[in-house]
């Protein structure tokens, strides 16, 4: 049983005892996305594996259950921090947590014991160290049990990206304790990876819960790494004062390029787990604040960075794995805006990193190659990237995304039926037990030591193919794993079978489309490195980088964040509409007439001076959007909250949700206008809670509602009182 959700989707309001307890302990109105039914399927004693990306809600599918049942649920936790964080959380709350780590002292290790066993603790968290100790062991055989949460459940898997042996010996160590159901959760895992933690604790049958991992606005590209830093200069000038990240693969490497970025002029320092920390504190602070545009590091940086406005990501070096480039991709565009990808690619990269690898056993070693294969498929291949970035995590996108370099600028294609048939009969022929490289020998005629051992130059399919090159059959083998005809063997990666889609093909052959891959060669020409995507901005770039200088000015003048004063879509839909009066700057989203009042001038200043001074003709009759729709409902939603009528009697007197009339004070609030909620707020709100969030609005980088959440861990605010919350900041101070 597999449940697919989208983040952003719409929270599900669910009137049952469940929400009650919800609100009761943690003070939530609902549920996010799959939280319900992950909660439901634990209450039902069932094993339960959850892949659900950080910031999501992952901690409260196995806190709130552990509270509904009698007993103790044991959390194993690889983290001491992490744990320490959670049960500091849980107490704040009234629920009465602990942890057993090897930073207790005997007698508090004899407290939570004691706790434990006389049933008062609800949330035991352990590191899987700590669990397999005997004297722990048998302590835990005389508790009553309710059930196992095993948290960051990719550390079992030798396929992770933070592989931990002693996770695992969980589920031998489980077994001793008796029956018990199982929940295992993590934010990121491939199909094997995920199919390693199912078998390690025997939950191949068991419900799935599983999100996507599609980031619908970032850019994917790959160019080849022919004077790169030649490349990375001209890229960074191009997208002059936005925020980029460099990662490169060696601590030197960082070191040489940052110095190299600043002689040319370009803001940006170093990170590395080789500074001190006072230094790497102090960049990564510079680059929060925008007081430096570029971070040149290893993938030392990112981990905790929430910061929203990364436009670019630029892999100097070849990535380790797919997922390690998939997470620190990852880190542009968390706003939903822009958000670019670029990797630079050789194969000479691939060789050196197999190089780096030769001490390491056989197994890891064999590994390891495996994942630089996936990387070198990712980058030579001229299919969608995007669709080959969802089809490594197990998800099937039907057409090309339209916006990576594969799509805006398709390599030449050649039609293909009898080559396709060929290549499938080959995997057939072969008993579906081989990787590319043999099946490409067995169709070219290539006598290797394999192909004769295996008498595979007695096969029909032998030599067939010979006419077409080499490079030509890797394209049609990549291109009929991503459209599904083929698929690796879940066990063995390197080893292709065939499908039931690619049977039905045998049957019903008909032509393809195959793009020829890329040549990342020594020898590719500089004009296949020149040749860029088409990123098109509609916005002036030089009047947005103006706006946001000035933005930036006003920010620190009125002690402000900077997105307080104007959103970054804000600035771009200025900078494609040159507003040069207050009633033209007033339609621009997320602007009105309040806000033009309180900051406008100096904008419309700028702007004005930019248009005459650059000869812009600007329409009077240019159409602009505006989200200030002067409905019925938000006019009689302003004359309630003006004669302090609750938010739940107007949303009953409309026959709508509580959350729908927050959603409409929302769009009223961000045209301009102020609204006072205080009258529901401190009904709702403890004066300390406002305090703190409103805090965190006055020190944030936007004003977000993940991020926000993100920042709180989904456990101490719910999303309504942030959201009520933002309204009373930004009426403050904004409007």
């Amino acid at each position: 049983m597999m449940h697919e959700t989208d983040l952003e989707a719409e929270v599900a309001i669910v009137p049952n005892s469940l929400i009650e307890k919800l609100k009761e302990i943690f003070g939530y109105h609902q549920f996010r996305g799959e939280q319900e039914p992950i909660i439901e399927s634990i209450l039902a004693k069932k094993n339960t594996f959850v892949i659900m990306p950080t910031g999501a809600g992952k901690s409260l599918c196995y806190q709130l259950p552990a509270l509904m049942q009698k007993g103790t649920a044991i959390v194993v936790s690889p983290l001491i921090a992490l744990m320490k964080n959670q049960v500091d959380q849980l107490n704040a709350f009234g629920v009465n947590a602990q942890f057993l780590n090897s930073t207790l002292t005997k007698a508090d290790i004899n407290r939570v014991k004691s706790e434990t066993l006389s049933g008062h603790i609800k949330l035991l968290y352990v590191a899987p160290e700590s669990l397999g100790k005997e004297e722990n062991l048998e302590f835990l055989k005389r508790s009553n049990i309710s059930f196992v949460a095993i948290d960051e459940a990719h550390c079992i898997s030798e396929w992770g990206h933070d592989f931990r042996p002693e996770y695992r010996r969980i589920r031998a160590i489980i077994e001793q304790l008796g029956n018990l159901p199982v929940i295992a959760l993590t934010a990121t895992a491939t199909p094997k990876v995920q199919l390693d933690i199912q078998k390690n604790l025997g939950m191949e049958e068991s419900p799935l819960f599983k999100t996507s991992f599609n980031r619908k606005n970032l850019y994917y590209e790959v160019r080849p790494k022919i004077k790169a830093k030649k490349e990375v200069i001209r890229y960074i000038l191009q997208n002059k004062n936005k925020s980029g990240i460099i990662y490169c693969l060696s601590r030197k490497k960082v070191e040489e390029l940052a110095e190299l970025l600043k002689v040319n002029g370009i803001n940006a320092l170093p990170y590395h787990a080789g500074l001190d920390p006072a230094t790497r504190v102090q960049n990564q602070d510079a680059f929060l604040n925008e007081n430096t545009d570029v971070i040149v590091a290893t993938i030392a940086f990112g981990m905790g960075i929430d910061k929203p406005d990364v436009r670019y990501v630029i892999h100097y070096d070849v990535p380790k794995s797919l997922e390690g480039y998939y997470q620190e991709t990852g880190r542009a565009g968390r706003d939903g805006l822009e958000g670019n990808c670029l990797m630079f690619y050789a194969q000479k990269d691939i060789i050196k990193l197999e190089k780096f690898n030769k001490d390491k056993t056989v197994a890891e070693r064999d590994n390891a190659k495996i994942l630089l294969t996936e990387i070198a498929s990712y980058a030579e291949s001229s299919v969608c990237r995007r669709k080959q970035l969802l089809h490594y995590f197990g998800e099937h996108l039907e057409k090309d995304c339209g916006f990576c370099d594969n799509c805006i600028k398709p390599k030449e294609k050649f039609e293909s039926m009898q080559e396709i048939i060929l290549a499938l009969n080959a995997v057939e022929q072969t008993e579906e037990r081989f990787d590319i490289n043999h099946l490409i020998d067995v169709v070219t005629g290539v006598e290797t030591e394999y192909t004769k051992s295996y008498g595979h130059h007695k096969l029909e399919a032998w030599g067939k193919g010979k006419e077409t090159k080499r490079e030509g059959w890797t394209a049609i083998y990549r291109h009929l794993i991503i459209a599904d005809l083929l698929e690796k063997d879940i066990e063995n990666s390197s080893i292709l079978k065939i499908t039931d889609k690619g049977q039905d093909y045998l049957e019903n052959p008909k032509p393809l489309q195959i793009s020829l891959d890329h040549d990342f060669s020594e020898e590719a020409s500089e004009e296949e490195v020149a040749k860029q995507a088409a990123n098109a901005q509609a916005y002036d770039p030089a009047l947005f980088d103006a706006l946001k200088k000035l933005r930036k000015k006003v920010a620190a003048e009125k002690d402000l964040p900077p997105y307080v004063i104007f959103q970054d879509p804000s600035l771009e839909e200025m900078a494609t509409i040159f507003p040069t009066n207050a009633e033209e700057l007033s339609r621009i989203n997320g602007v009105g007439m309040g806000k033009v009042q309180k900051f406008g001038k100096p904008f419309l200043e700028l702007i004005v001076k930019y248009v005459e001074d650059n000869d812009i003709v600007t329409a009077s009759d240019v159409v602009v959007k505006s989200s200030v729709n002067k409905s019925k409902i938000k006019i009689f939603i302003i004359q309630q909250i003006d004669r302090k009528i609750d938010l739940d009697e107007i949303a009953e007197s409309k026959d709508i949700s509580l959350q729908e009339v927050i959603e409409e004070i929302e769009h009223i609030c961000y045209s301009g206008t102020k609204l006072n909620l205080d009258y529901y707020i401190n009904q709702v709100i403890d004066r300390d809670r406002q305090v703190e969030i409103y805090e965190y609005f006055m020190n944030a980088e936007n004003d977000t509602i993940a991020l926000a959440l993100d920042e709180f861990d989904h456990t101490d605010y719910s999303e309504e009182e942030i959201r009520l919350m933002r309204i009373k900041f930004l009426s403050e101070v904004a409007n």
